[in-house]
């Protein structure tokens, strides 16, 4: 049996795979979206218990709206019901430039931020720490 669904969206198919890999031979269950459209319909269809998002996919911003959609406020959002499955940021921007990240409640409502690439063991790590607050 699984220890848990995660779900990655990321649009770069070798960090997808690494991801993927690491998680599955440490038991999860694993579904992939390379983008946010396709990643909300496995959310609505699967309910993951984990999600590891990237922040640029189609556009630099994706990935910061993807999880301002899954943590809006609004009672009516087709979303509410998902709004507290961890998630955790992935990104490379880091590396590339000065600006810098971190989780936000109302500007980045993620629950961790790592930089790619990350350690295997630092990810299973994170993502064992999120599972268990929930």
């Amino acid at each position: 049996m699984a220890k848990g669904k995660i779900l990655i969206v990321d649009d770069d198919p070798d960090i997808a795979l690494a991801t993927r890999l690491c998680l599955e031979s440490a038991g999860y269950e694993v579904f992939e979206a390379h983008n946010s459209e396709t990643g909300l319909e496995i959310i609505q269809n699967n309910r993951p218990d984990l999600i590891i998002l990237d922040v640029m996919m189609d556009s630099t911003t994706e990935g910061f709206q993807m999880a301002l959609t899954l943590r809006s406020p609004d009672p009516n959002s087709d979303y509410r019901a998902y709004s507290n499955i961890p998630i955790i940021m992935q990104t490379s921007i880091h590396s590339t430039t000065p600006v810098r990240f971190a989780p936000d409640q109302d500007y980045l409502p993620v629950d961790k931020f790592l930089d790619k690439p990350v350690e295997p063991e630092e990810l299973l790590k994170v993502v064992a720490a999120l599972l268990k607050k929930t």
